[in-house]
């Protein structure tokens, strides 16, 4: 059997004849100079890290362009560095899914170590003040999903451990954003070398969440003594600690038994998935789609590795935002948003056999194409329009991508303000467009109004995905009921509908809350209402 590891890696032949593409760089040298002469770290070592940022500077390794790997850190399941990091010397085994069924298999071993960035792991810990006091470190990239920025709840409250964090101090935080603050402050004490600090997490203006998020910290702890104006003032100053946009593109779905059948017929050892304590479920290999994107604006203070050599987009803000917003409000998130919540309802376990379903292809289209086009401004390096043909032509319907609506519809509260908020947002902005004429977008918000209640479409009870707004939401919905359309009163739904932060607008004040009320109540005449209801209006 073939073992994934550094010793492993010396039987090239037996690799290559299972199709596998190995390093072609000297996977000790590339450990000893990370150590020596540490310039990138990355925060959150799952899929999307594994599968696509850590294959970009594996490609430079290959071509000689950079000598130095990454380091991965997690400041929230520290399973994953112990379990899937440690037992295969940081390397991972990517496995792209191509439309005809074929697999490309490479092992990826740009990693150079993970850490756990815990405060039950001191030694760890040490290691990554260490890595931040060096002034060869050039950048820290992040992709923590967009809840591992948030300081506050709905109501804008922080969270016990965060109000917590601002009065413990540096040495005494847990949130991630405190972390960042934490080894920002070390950095700057042992010299404050430049740094750029790169949100790499799917959501709209990331970088700007980001920074805002290490400010509020590194405010509360000026308030509270612990640290200096003047540190206050480096973190601010963005010519010499930045926080670059980015936008970023490629899924990575839960590993597929599938693929891990494969991998052992192909006679590789150790690959099957676990599950940590904290419900990630991730597994030595990475499964993912071939197609990737990743655009960043282009503010380095101390350098950068050469990523535009793999493909990355190096430019201005304006150009990252608008492909961000393309993106995320229109030419791909939203439609995967709307599919999660009615492929759930459904009783889908597949996006791409969805693709396959009359009506929701019609639904994501009308998303798309005639509500989402006309206000998608074009960022000029990537076509709006060919890239949603590649969404919906070939990425989503792709039967080998074995991605799960259950998968996309976790935490949709925190995304339905971008996914669909941006675009009635545009509506209203526009005075040669109207958002009450708006029909697909709200479709699929009474669609999420309608899978909060737990029921599918036949009646029969359905668990929700992990959302933080799922408990709250679901208590003020309590009143609705499935086969009362009559439950969906005005009383019910204003406070929800109303809201802000979970719509980025007032649905009353657009025009929007009665045609969402309209349709939730079509989705709740009984048993098969859902399909109904598609099928009249799509």
């Amino acid at each position: 059997m073939l073992t994934m590891n550094r010793t492993g890696l010396n039987d090239r032949a037996d690799w290559e004849k299972a199709g596998v593409t190995l390093p072609r760089f000297d996977h000790a040298a590339m450990c000893r100079e990370t150590e020596e002469h540490p310039t990138w770290v990355h925060f959150g070592a799952g899929n999307i890290f594994r599968g696509f940022i850590a294959k970009l500077q594996q490609q430079l390794l290959n071509e000689g362009l950079v000598k130095g790997g990454i380091i991965a850190a997690d400041t929230f399941d520290f399973e994953i560095i112990d379990k899937i990091y440690k037992p295969f010397d940081s390397m991972t085994l990517l496995v792209s899914l191509l439309p005809d069924g074929s697999m490309k298999k490479e092992v990826v071993a740009s990693i150079a170590k993970g850490l756990r960035a815990g405060s039950a792991y001191p030694e760890d810990l040490e290691e990554l003040k260490r890595i931040f006091r060096s002034p060869d470190l050039q950048m820290v990239s992040f992709t923590i999903t967009e809840k591992g920025y948030a300081l506050a709840d709905m109501e804008g409250n922080f969270f016990p451990f965060v109000a917590a964090d601002f009065k413990n101090g540096p040495e005494g935080c847990s949130h991630a954003m405190s972390r960042v603050a934490q080894l920002l402050w070390e950095r700057y004490q042992a010299g404050a070398a430049p740094l750029a600090v790169v949100s790499m997490d799917n959501c709209s203006h990331n970088g700007e969440k980001l920074r805002s998020s290490v400010m509020t910290v590194v405010d509360k702890w000026l308030e509270n003594g612990f640290v200096t104006p003047e540190f206050a003032a480096w973190v601010k100053d963005e010519e010499k600690v930045s926080f670059p946009w980015s936008m970023i593109d490629k899924i990575t779905p839960r590993p597929a038994k599938v693929v891990e059948n494969a991998l052992q017929e192909a006679g590789i050892a150790d690959m099957a998935p676990i599950v940590t304590s904290r419900n990630t479920f991730i597994a030595p290999f990475v499964n993912a789609e071939e197609p990737q994107y990743l655009v960043v604006e282009d503010r380095f203070p101390n350098g950068r590795p050469p990523l535009e050599k793999a493909g990355v987009y190096l430019t201005d803000r304006d150009t990252v935002n608008q492909t961000e917003k393309m993106k995320v409000t229109t030419c791909l998130n939203p439609l995967h948003t709307a599919l999660a919540v009615y492929g759930c309802l459904l009783g889908y376990h597949s996006i791409a056999e969805e693709m396959n379903d009359t009506e929701l292809k019609k639904l994501v289209e009308g998303i798309g194409y005639t509500e989402g086009l006309p206000v998608v401004v074009d960022p000029k390096i990537l076509s709006p329009l060919d890239f949603i043909h590649e969404v919906v032509d070939k990425r989503l319907p792709n039967p080998f991508i074995p991605d799960m609506p259950q998968r996309i519809a976790t935490d949709t509260s925190q995304k339905i303000p971008i996914r669909f908020g941006e675009t009635i947002k545009s509506y209203r902005a526009r005075p040669d467009l109207d958002p009450a004429d708006l029909k697909y977008v709200p479709l699929a918000l009474a669609g999420w109004l309608r899978y909060l209640l737990g029921v599918d479409d036949k009646g029969e009870a359905m668990e929700c995905s992990s959302d933080p707004m799922l408990e709250v939401l679901q208590k003020e919905l309590a009143a609705v009921k499935p086969g009362e359309p009559d439950t969906a009163t005005d009383e019910v739904l204003r406070p929800i509908l109303s809201n802000p932060s979970l719509f980025a607008v007032d649905l009353y004040e657009v025009g929007l809350a009665e045609k969402v009320t309209h349709y939730l109540k079509m989705m709740l005449s009984g048993p098969g209402a859902v399909r109904r209801t598609l099928q009249e209006l799509v």
